[in-house]
């Protein structure tokens, strides 16, 4: 659930809509995706085509670890 919508996702699936795309600043939440850091508002963006103020960092961060995929509440110190 992300926004109080259900979204039925997999890891490959958030992998192929980030593939190709570049790492806007890490400032908060990220998660890593393909080797590549990304703030989880851009992964939430990409994979609901919600806009990001429909969604919380939190909202996406629980889906993206219920996947599998590693994320953090700041940015990794070393990038």
């Amino acid at each position: 659930m992300i926004a109080g919508q259900p979204f039925y996702l997999e890891a490959p699936q958030v992998e192929a809509a980030m593939r190709g795309a570049e790492p806007e600043p890490l400032r908060g939440a990220c998660a890593q995706v393909g080797g590549r850091w990304y703030p989880v508002m851009q992964i939430g963006a990409a994979v609901t085509g919600q806009d990001r103020r429909d969604f919380t960092s939190a909202d996406v961060s629980r889906a993206l670890a219920s996947l599998g995929l590693t994320c953090r509440s700041a940015p990794p110190v070393a990038l």
